[in-house]
C-alpha cells in the first residue's frame, strides 16, 4: 500500500494498544542502555509563549521516527501546559514517510508505559499492591488507563487538589477511588506515579514507607520529588542524560548529585544486567523520567502495525 497513513487523535489513541506499547517501550529502553540507538539531543526553538521541540530517533528492530511537540502555557488553567505536536514514522532503510500520528496522545500512553515498566521492574511487592497516582490531568489519566489494562487487580488511588478533578480521574478506572489527601495516598502506597505539572516538591520523605517505589514523569518545570526522597532512593532514569543535561532535557531532582552517585538505566534492569532493588524489599526506589525519543519510535511503530491490522487511519499522498 502506497502513501503516508494518517492517524488522528482518537485514531491514534486506539491504535496504542497497551500491552504492545508496553512491550515495546521495554526493548526501547533495553536498546537505550545497551547503546542500540540513534538519539541526538533534543532541540528547541523558543517563542514568547513557549517552545517546539525536534525529537528524532532510531531503535534497532524498531524503526525510524521523529517526534515535533509544541509546549505552551494553558492561560485558564496556571501552572499547566498544553503539549502539542506529531509522530512520523519512515521507513529506515528507503526513507519514505510511513504514518503520522498525533504526539499528544502518543505521548501520555508511552510515558505511562515506561513508569509501568519501572514499577514492573522494581515493585518490592508482586503486582504493585497499592497504588497512588498523583495528579489529575492527561498524564495520570493515561497512566490510570493503562493500569486498568495491563494491571486491572491492582488497588488504586488517585490523589490531587481539587477532589472533584480527582474523582472525575479515578472515575475513569474500575475500581480506583478517590484519597481524602495526598499525604494520606502516599502513605498507604507501595508505588507511588506521579503525573503534575508541580513546579514544586509535591512528594515529601516522610510520607513514603520502605520499600516503596516512586515513578515520576511530570516536573518539567521543577521537581516532583523533595530532596530527600532523592538523597536516600536508589536512582533510576531512561537515558544518562536525564542526570547530565540540565533541563527541560535533564531532570529537575537529578542535577548536582553527589560525585559517584549512581544513577542506573532502567533498560539494565529490564535486560537483567543490573538487579534493580536486588532483593532489598525495604529499600526506596526512585524512577525518573523526563522523556526520550526512542519510547515515542516505539510507540509508533506500535501505532503503525495496530492501525494496519484494523484498517484505521487515512492513506496520504504527501
Amino acid at each position: 500500500m502506497s502513501g503516508v497513513l494518517v492517524l488522528d487523535r482518537r485514531q491514534t489513541a486506539a491504535a496504542l494498544e497497551p500491552s504492545a506499547v508496553l512491550d515495546a517501550v521495554g526493548r526501547a529502553l533495553v536498546a537505550v542502555a545497551r547503546e542500540e540507538v540513534s538519539v541526538p539531543p533534543r532541540i528547541a526553538a523558543l517563542t514568547p509563549s513557549g517552545l517546539l521541540g525536534a525529537m528524532p530517533g532510531y531503535v534497532a528492530g524498531l524503526g525510524l521516527a521523529a517526534k515535533l511537540v509544541t509546549v505552551t502555557a494553558d492561560p485558564e488553567h496556571p501552572g499547566r501546559s498544553f503539549h502539542r505536536g506529531l509522530v512520523v514514522l519512515f521507513d529506515e532503510r528507503d526513507g519514505r514517510p510511513l504514518a503520522l500520528v498525533d504526539a499528544e496522545a502518543l505521548t501520555e500512553v508511552r510515558t505511562a508505559a515506561s513508569a509501568t515498566r519501572s514499577a514492573l521492574a522494581l515493585a518490592a511487592r508482586p503486582g504493585l499492591g497499592r497504588v497512588a497516582v498523583v495528579g489529575t490531568g492527561a498524564q495520570a489519566r493515561a497512566q490510570l488507563a493503562l493500569l486498568a489494562a495491563v494491571r486491572p487487580e491492582a488497588e488504586v488511588v488517585v490523589a490531587g487538589r481539587d477532589p472533584v478533578r480527582a474523582g472525575e480521574t479515578a472515575a475513569l478506572s474500575p475500581g480506583a477511588r478517590v484519597a481524602p489527601g495526598l499525604e494520606d495516598a502516599v502513605r498507604a502506597a507501595d508505588v507511588v506515579f506521579c503525573c503534575t505539572g508541580a513546579t514544586a516538591a509535591v512528594v515529601r520523605r516522610e510520607w513514603l514507607s520502605p520499600g516503596v517505589h516512586v515513578s515520576s514523569v511530570g516536573g518539567s518545570h521543577g521537581p516532583e520529588l523533595d530532596p530527600g526522597t532523592v538523597r536516600d532512593a536508589a536512582l533510576f532514569a531512561e537515558w544518562p542524560g536525564a542526570a547530565a543535561s540540565p533541563p527541560p532535557a535533564g531532570a529537575h531532582e537529578l542535577q548536582e548529585l553527589p560525585p559517584g552517585r549512581p544513577v542506573t538505566l532502567l533498560g539494565s534492569v529490564l535486560a537483567g544486567d543490573h538487579p534493580g532493588r536486588g532483593g532489598d524489599t525495604g529499600a526506596l526506589t526512585v524512577f525518573k523520567s523526563t522523556g526520550h525519543a526512542a519510547l515515542d519510535v516505539a510507540a509508533v511503530r506500535v501505532a503503525y502495525d495496530v492501525a494496519r491490522e484494523r484498517g484505521l487511519g487515512l492513506r496520504v499522498d504527501l
